[in-house]
C-alpha cells in the first residue's frame, strides 16, 4: 500500500480561499454562475444576465474547488470551469483554489468524503434543519492527509474511472424508473378510458364508451372537506394520531415517511379534517393534484394541505383516485389551479371535475386488473430504487476509502474492492 509519505495539513496551508465579492453588473452584460439552484439541478453553473442577478457574489478564476456552507450534509462540491465569460458563484460557497502541492480533483473528493461530511455537519449553526451553515473556517481548518502530488493524480484518476462507471449504471437505471412511470401513466389512463367503435371523445376526460355517464364530482361524492390549512404545525406532537400532510400524499398511496403526528385531543376538535377510510385525499397546494385512497391504517387519521373527497356509492374511491392521477384529471387540475406564490386548486374547483362514472362493476374490474399492473411495476420498482441507493452507497464508500488511503489505487478496482469499502 503506497501511503507511507502521507502527511496531515490544514486546508489552509495548501489552497487560498477566494474572497473577492463583485457586483456581477460591473461585469458585463453575462456571466457564468454557479448559485445553489443552477448546481443542485445541473452540476454545475449556467450563463445568466448580470441584470437578473441582484446581490453580490464571489469572483472566480476558474479552477476553484467550491464546497457549499449550507447544509453540507448535501456534500455541493464541484470545481469551477474556465470560461471565456466572467465567472462567479453564490456566497452561499466556498472558493478554494489548490497550491502547487494539491491536486484540485483530490481536495474535490477529499471534500465529497464522508469523514469531511460528517465533520462538516457537526458544526452547523442554524435553529432549523432545512438552513444550516459552517462558517468558511471551518472548511479552510480542515485537517487534509495528503499523500504525494503524483500519487493524489493516481488516486483522482482511479476515482474519475470508477465514478464514471457508476454513473453510466445509475443514468441506465434512472432511464428504466422513467419508463415505468410513463407505463404507469398509460396503465391508469387505460383504467379510466376505453376504445373501441362504441367509444366517444370527451374534450376533457379523454376517450370513453357513449354508454358511460360523464358527471361533474358534485354529484358522485357527497361533500368535499379541506385540511388544516391555518398552522398546521402548531399541532405537531411526538406521537398520537397520523397527520397526513400534502407531501405524504403520493400518486396512489400513502407515504410514512416523514409522517407528523397530533394529539388525540387535537384530533378530536379538528373533527372536519379527520378522514375515514375510503375517503380519497388529493393534494390541494404546491404540487396540486396527486390523490390517494385512505386506507385502514389511517382511518380516523387527521390531515393538512389536502381536499377530502369523501367516500360515494356511485364511484369506487380507487377508481376515482386513479382517474384524478390519470392524464385526463391531472389535466383538469392544471386547468384549474391558481396563485402566484404558490399553486393551489379548491374544493368547489375540485368539485366541478368531470369523470367517468361506468356502473360499479365495471369500475371494480378495471380497479383489479389495474392494481395487477402496478404492483408488478411496483416490485420494478423497489428493485431499481435499491439498487440506486446501493450505487450512491458504493460512491460514498469508494470515495472515502481512496481519499483516506484504505486501499491502493494502482492495484485496486472499484469491480472488487468491496471489503471494507462498501455495505
Amino acid at each position: 500500500m503506497k501511503t507511507t509519505n502521507w502527511r496531515t495539513v490544514p486546508l489552509w496551508s495548501v489552497a487560498t480561499e477566494t474572497r473577492v465579492a463583485v457586483d456581477p453588473s460591473d461585469l458585463g452584460d453575462q456571466v457564468v454562475h454557479y448559485s445553489i439552484p443552477a448546481v443542485d439541478a445541473t452540476g454545475t453553473g449556467q450563463v445568466e444576465a448580470t441584470d437578473s442577478i441582484k446581490s453580490a457574489k464571489l469572483r472566480l478564476q476558474g479552477g476553484e474547488v467550491l464546497v457549499s456552507k449550507l447544509n453540507p450534509r448535501k456534500s455541493r462540491v464541484l470545481i469551477a470551469t474556465d470560461s471565456p465569460l466572467p465567472i462567479v458563484s453564490s456566497t452561499e460557497f466556498v472558493g478554494l483554489l489548490p497550491g502547487a502541492k494539491l491536486e484540485p480533483r483530490f481536495l474535490a473528493y477529499f471534500l465529497q468524503s464522508e469523514a469531511t461530511r460528517q465533520v462538516l455537519d457537526s458544526q452547523v449553526q442554524s435553529v432549523t434543519r432545512s438552513h444550516q451553515r459552517v462558517a468558511p473556517e471551518d472548511i479552510t481548518h480542515l485537517p487534509v492527509r495528503l499523500p504525494s502530488l503524483d500519487e493524489q493524480r493516481h488516486i483522482a484518476d482511479f476515482l474519475d474511472a470508477e465514478m464514471a462507471r457508476i454513473d453510466q449504471i445509475a443514468t441506465a437505471r434512472s432511464k428504466q424508473m422513467d419508463l415505468l412511470a410513463e407505463r404507469r401513466t398509460a396503465a391508469l389512463a387505460e383504467c379510466v378510458s376505453s376504445g373501441g367503435l362504441d367509444s366517444i371523445q370527451h374534450p376533457l376526460v379523454g376517450t370513453v364508451p357513449h354508454t358511460w355517464p360523464v358527471l361533474p364530482l358534485r354529484r358522485v361524492i357527497p361533500a368535499v372537506n379541506v385540511g388544516v390549512v391555518i398552522n398546521p404545525s402548531t399541532y405537531f406532537t411526538d406521537d398520537g394520531v397520523p397527520f397526513i400532510h400534502g407531501f405524504n400524499v403520493r400518486s396512489g398511496w400513502i407515504e410514512p415517511h416523514g409522517m407528523k403526528f397530533m394529539s388525540h385531543e387535537s384530533n378530536e376538535e379538528l373533527r372536519r379534517s379527520r378522514v375515514r377510510s375510503g375517503d380519497v385525499l388529493v393534494v390541494r397546494a404546491g404540487s396540486p393534484g396527486r390523490a390517494a385512497v385512505v386506507t385502514e391504517k389511517y382511518d380516523g387519521a387527521n390531515c393538512a394541505s389536502v381536499l377530502i373527497l369523501r367516500r360515494g356509492r356511485a364511484i369506487l374511491p380507487q377508481f376515482l383516485s386513479a382517474f384524478i392521477n390519470s392524464p385526463a384529471g391531472r389535466g383538469q387540475v392544471q386547468v384549474s389551479q391558481y396563485g402566484a406564490a404558490q399553486e393551489v386548486i379548491s374544493a368547489a374547483q375540485t368539485l366541478s371535475f368531470l369523470a367517468p362514472v361506468p356502473d360499479v362493476s365495471e369500475q371494480q374490474y378495471r380497479v383489479d386488473r389495474l392494481n395487477v399492473v402496478l404492483n408488478s411495476q411496483d416490485q420494478v420498482l423497489s428493485k431499481l430504487r435499491r439498487q440506486a441507493s446501493l450505487l450512491a452507497e458504493r460512491r460514498q464508500a469508494l470515495i472515502t476509502a481512496a481519499v483516506t488511503g484504505q486501499f491502493d489505487v494502482y492495484t485496486a478496482s472499484g469491480r472488487n474492492v468491496t471489503e471494507g469499502v462498501s455495505a
